[in-house]
């Protein structure tokens, strides 16, 4: 993965840097960056399934909520240390994105978008169904207490953003060797040509369902990890919107690379924030009161959705498209040069 010493070098400096934030960063900023640590988890999984199979799922917001859920009823209604529940996580959300799965045999590109989005509308609904309150707590949701470990508490900022950072590492991991195995290079034969790798004997329907437990796994330790980042779950924290941002992620980070996920969920992360810190508070007070909360509302997914548009149009290879450009240019000056 890392072959020269200077890889290992910059690599090592940003985990180095990473850990350091804590002592000088505010307490607001460590809350962000932990979302964004959960983020990366989500959207890595999105890799493996869209980027490196071919799947489009619009429901990993569902099966993020299946993960927090699945550590809050363990914890609140079991009394379950919620460690143990973080494998449990995975292990519930792994089997109902295999259940998501299943129409992927029959059902292909908008078509299959589509479905996800249907199962992720039925979790939200089973989450929210009366007869279930006295499991889920309804709309209300449940509330939790922070997670420990020995004398340590991630109820700290910091602590819980330094475990967004290890839990984030080992996913990045875990995808790069994924990727770089033979499962890897089945999914990338699915996604290139499914005819062709059905004709060269890989099994379409194992490995796709494959494909969303993994993709869903790593839905359900991110949910597991949001859980404890907010202390209580409610079914209006995970909405079609997230999503649909999550699958902007990849496509303006560039699908297929690894160090696309990462550079697409910064990008959007980081437009949401100086959007809800910034823009938006500057038209609430330019602006009429009747449109303020409008567009307090609207402004992320007008940002958002304009962003992911304008990459189509003009990176459709995304960021890190761009950015093998460079290291290409700089690899290759003064003798590179651009066809006419």
């Amino acid at each position: 993965m890392l072959r020269t010493k200077t890889q290992w070098v910059l690599l090592l400096a940003v985990v180095a840097f990473l850990l350091s934030i804590p002592s000088f960063a505010s307490a607001y900023w460590l809350t962000q960056l932990t979302l964004i640590c959960i983020t990366v988890i989500v959207v890595l999984g999105l890799h493996i399934l869209c980027g490196l199979c071919g799947l489009i799922s619009i429901g990993q917001a569902g099966l993020m909520a299946v993960g927090a859920y699945t550590a809050a009823i363990l914890t609140t209604r079991y009394d379950i240390d919620g460690w143990i529940c973080l494998p449990f996580s995975a292990l519930a959300a792994g089997l109902v994105g295999v259940l998501v799965g299943l129409p992927s045999f029959r059902l292909k590109l908008f078509y299959l978008a589509i479905s996800t989005l249907a199962a992720q509308e039925i979790i939200l609904w089973i989450l929210k169904y009366r007869d279930f309150w006295d499991v889920t707590g309804g709309f209300t949701g449940l509330q939790m207490e922070p997670l420990t470990l020995g004398s340590i508490s991630f109820g700290d900022d910091g602590n819980l953003y330094i475990l967004g950072v290890i839990l984030a590492i080992i996913a990045a991991f875990i995808t790069v060797n994924i990727q770089r195995s033979n499962t890897g290079r089945i999914f990338v034969a699915i996604r290139d040509n499914e005819l062709a790798a059905e004709v060269a004997g890989i099994s379409l329907f194992r490995n796709k369902l494959l494909a969303f437990f993994i993709a869903a796994a790593f839905a359900g330790v991110a949910g597991w990890l949001w859980a404890y980042s907010q202390l209580r779950v409610n079914p209006s924290q995970f909405n079609f919107g997230d999503s649909i941002f999550y699958m902007g992620m990849i496509i303006i980070g560039g699908l297929g690379n690894i160090s696309g996920v990462f550079l697409g969920a910064f990008m959007l992360e980081f437009m949401g924030i100086l959007n809800s810190d910034y823009l938006a508070p500057y038209a609430v007070d330019n602006l009429p009161t009747r449109y303020g909360a409008t567009i307090l509302v609207a402004m992320r997914y007008i940002l958002g959705g304009a962003g992911v548009i304008m990459f189509l149009i003009f990176v459709p290879r995304g960021m890190s498209g761009q950015l093998a450009d460079f290291k290409n240019f700089y690899r290759l000056w003064p003798y590179s040069f651009r066809g006419s």
